[in-house]
């Protein structure tokens, strides 16, 4: 039994030593600085998701891996997630499979629909069409993944963009590229990924992970009934390690309440309370804490849905540089070796 542990950043904007927002150039010019650190210390993944705000940095994620494919030797590389509704899926197969080529074959595009909407209206796209501009551009992108090595040409007819004939898209690459599905708690999303034979990614970022336990044994039940083989299923969850429990909460609890009251003034939300910080660390979706505790925890969560990947999202809000590097270091030399002695697993 194998076990990828990744990490994930959004490209937070973060806050200077002297308190002030650091411009969207230098935190893209640190995302690369993380990445290098976490290819060093042996992480297998790291995701960059895509926004179209002021509050987070990347708006291209595929640029900003291009560039770390370009410092790294072994990390792969991937979005985190590519929001497929409001973007082209011909256009996204082409930059994924030209990062795969740049990057010798480490490329992967986890496919959303996007919690966050700016990109519909900067793009043109009408919020009312979110399901089905994400189910057609999917069927699309399938169908050139499958195609991709031999660049067989494909064919397809809809609604939401311009048809294709027996059309031929390059760069071919050598093996289908690795694709998975972000799903935040839709049973349509999970059953939408076993229909594409695609890889599962579950968004858990609030309440107990185990609750997503009907998701996993619906993927895997709609996985069987297609008589298809079983297929990885990853959690993606925030989380901050540091040298001890009470030195992480102290750090990231300034910068997450901000981020989340931030978020949540725009989503009909209250403030967050220390209670609720506390509550999710304690047994929520916060992997926050020493390398020991966020260790046992990431464990816990790997017995009870029988994943294959655990990505931490370690950006949050404005938190510095400096603190996301030592995390990624406490991260990647010892919490990784411990989840792998806890669960008796191996590297991938």
């Amino acid at each position: 039994m194998t076990l990828e542990l990744g990490l994930d950043t959004f490209g937070d904007v973060t806050r200077s030593a002297d308190d002030r927002l650091v411009p969207h150039a230098q935190v893209i010019r640190d995302i690369v600085s993380e990445a290098v650190l976490a290819d060093e210390l042996g992480v297998d993944f790291i995701g960059v998701g895509e926004h179209h705000r002021a509050d987070f940095a990347v708006s291209s994620p595929e640029m900003v891996l291009a560039a770390i494919a370009g410092r790294t030797r072994r990390i792969r590389l991937g979005s985190a997630v590519t929001v497929l509704s409001s973007d082209d899926p011909v256009r996204v197969y082409q930059r994924f499979a030209t990062l795969d080529a740049v990057s010798n074959g480490r490329a992967e595009v986890i496919l959303g629909r996007g919690s966050f909407t700016e990109s519909f209206p900067l793009f043109g796209y009408p919020l009312g069409q979110y399901e089905q501009l994400f189910e057609e551009k999917l069927a699309i992108f399938a169908a050139l993944r499958e195609a991709g090595p031999t660049g067989a040409p494909i064919t397809w007819r809809g609604t939401t963009r311009a048809p294709l004939s027996n059309q031929r898209v390059y760069p071919t690459i050598a093996a289908p590229l690795t694709t998975w599905i972000g799903v935040g708690g839709s049973p349509e999303s999970v059953l939408r990924a076993a229909r594409y034979g695609l890889p599962l990614m579950l968004a858990i970022i609030g309440g107990d992970p185990r609750r997503f336990r009907p998701y996993v044994d619906l993927y895997h039940e709609a996985l069987a009934e297609r008589g298809a083989a079983a297929l990885p299923i990853g959690v993606h969850s925030p989380g901050y390690v540091a040298a001890t429990d009470a030195e992480a909460r102290e750090e990231l609890w300034p910068a997450y309440r901000e981020m989340r009251d931030r978020i949540g003034a725009e989503r009909g939300w209250g403030p967050m309370t220390t209670a609720e910080f506390d509550r999710e660390i304690a047994a929520g979706s916060l992997y926050v804490g020493s390398p020991e505790t966020v260790a046992q925890k990431i464990a816990a969560t790997a017995r009870a849905l029988g994943i294959a990947r655990f990505d931490m999202k370690y950006s949050a809000g404005t938190l510095a540089h400096d603190k996301m590097m030592r995390c990624i270091e406490l991260y990647g030399r010892e919490v990784i070796p411990r989840v792998r002695a806890l669960l008796h697993v191996h590297a991938a």
